[in-house]
């Protein structure tokens, strides 16, 4: 076999073969003659079939299957013996030949980048320190109290947090839309739940009493055809409650599911919680920031184009998916490549890199972590079974399992070889969080219609 490499342009190759007739025509004649000890046809004798007749017969069959496996076995011979490592499945061209005359072909494709990972000997990350106090213990366990609010009836106008129980029926220029109405609905003012201007509107209002609530649409809502315009609501209110919290006792831990040792057992299974959450998240800063330093002290890779299109293709069918679920638009949108571009861009430096620490490293797949790995996504689902059962039978889901675990194994080969920092911060600093009244939060109502926005 005779191969040249010509550069087409970037990290495109273009593999020019030449293959002697005379290593084909030796595995089609083997080939030939093993199926003339099998080839069974009418008017001779089984295994006395002559050469000649099981060749006329199968012998365009047979070069075409050898043909095609000394394409792809000289292609892979060609690659390693180049040193190149393809991006992609090549695009194999024939090219025309006289019978009897060498095989040649040519194969381009895209290769992917000699690289040399910079910045690994004075990477330095900050490793947040964490001490799980009282307080923090007591903030959870208020807003479970929270979750489990209860509501009583009152005859006072209505205030901030409390919950109105509502009729509505929305008109745009006199006509109805989507959406436009409901019945007992049930909003917690400052909840969210409805648009913000819609539930303050709601504040000041008695049991019996209605009123019009005019509301403009944001130019980017799902519906288009509400999009923009300006609706009234025609708002009657059925009932206003005030929220009531459950006293902090062994009955309330009851209600949170603690058959025995009360509230005491309560605070413990919180604190496992709260200590399980800190890990987690203490983790996923110190990997995020191996991530993103990596790409920093390696941000002029050439990338293969070919691998970067196919994350755009993953992205944004993501993206579509997504936006399916929120929108009620019934075309779908159209997503250019420039708002997935740097995005694709990132997973691809990041899976070059990562293929290459590993690669240099000998770094294997950890079965063990792969089986924790997936035992913990079963255990957060309703039917664990199943889904372990589904991952089993599915190779493109356990796939992105592994790669999932093997680049946990990188950032923990990188943090080894890392200078950590310490950093002392607080539970609420660690998780992002606002503290105080700022961080009340309450049950999501879940009934009735909303208005859109």
């Amino acid at each position: 076999m005779q191969v040249s490499v010509e550069t087409i342009q970037g990290l495109e190759r273009r593999l020019r073969f030449q293959v002697s007739s005379e290593r084909i025509n030796k595995e089609v004649k083997s080939r030939l003659t093993t199926l003339k000890s099998k080839v069974r046809l009418d008017g001779f004798r089984p295994g006395k079939v002559p050469y000649k007749v099981v060749e006329k017969r199968y012998g365009a069959e047979v070069r075409d299957e050898v043909v095609t496996e000394v394409l792809r076995a000289t292609y892979v011979e060609a690659m390693e013996q180049e040193g190149l490592r393809p991006a992609g499945a090549p695009d194999i061209q024939p090219l025309p030949t006289q019978e009897g005359e060498d095989l040649e072909y040519t194969a381009t494709v895209e290769v992917l980048p000699q690289i040399e990972i910079k910045g690994l000997d004075e990477l330095e990350v900050e490793r947040p320190v964490v001490e799980i106090v009282d307080a923090d213990l007591d903030q959870v366990v208020e807003q479970l109290r929270r979750q489990k609010v209860d509501y009583a009836t009152v005859e006072r106008p209505s205030a901030e947090n409390d919950r109105v129980i509502i009729d509505f029926v929305g008109q745009i220029d006199d006509a109805g839309f989507k959406g436009d109405r409901g019945k007992d609905v049930k909003v917690r003012i400052g909840s969210g739940q409805m648009p913000a201007e819609f539930e303050q509107a709601l504040i000041g209002l008695r049991a019996g009493e209605v009123k019009d609530i005019e509301y403009t649409f944001p130019e980017g809502a799902p519906d288009q055809w509400v999009a923009g315009k300006t609706a009234i609501f025609h708002v009657t209110v059925n009932g206003v409650e005030e929220p009531q919290l459950p006293a902090l006792d062994d009955e309330f831990a009851k209600r949170m599911g603690i058959e025995e040792g009360g509230l005491e057992r309560l605070r413990d299974q919180v604190r496992e919680s709260v200590e399980y959450e800190r890990d987690r998240t203490v983790r996923t800063r110190l990997k995020q920031q191996v991530l993103d330093k990596l790409l920093a002290n390696n941000d002029a890779l050439e990338l293969p184009q070919s691998l970067v299109n196919a994350e755009l293709k993953v992205l944004r069918e993501r993206a579509l998916r997504q936006m399916q679920q929120l929108s009620r638009a019934a075309q779908e949108p159209d997503i250019p490549d420039s708002v997935l571009d740097q995005g694709a861009r990132r997973r691809v430096t990041l899976y070059l890199l990562i293929n290459e620490i590993v690669r240099n490293n000998d770094l294997r797949l950890d079965e063990k972590r792969l089986q924790e790995a997936l035992h913990e996504l079963a255990a957060g689902h309703d039917r664990p079974q199943e889904l372990l059962q589904y991952y089993m039978e599915h190779r493109q889901l356990m796939e992105g399992l592994e790669l999932a675990v093997i680049e946990d194994q990188v950032v923990d080969w990188v943090l080894e070889r890392a200078n950590i920092l310490d950093q002392a911060m607080n539970f609420e600093e660690l998780m992002g969080v606002k503290s105080g009244a700022d961080a009340q939060s309450g049950e999501s109502e879940g009934e009735g219609n909303e208005v859109s926005a």
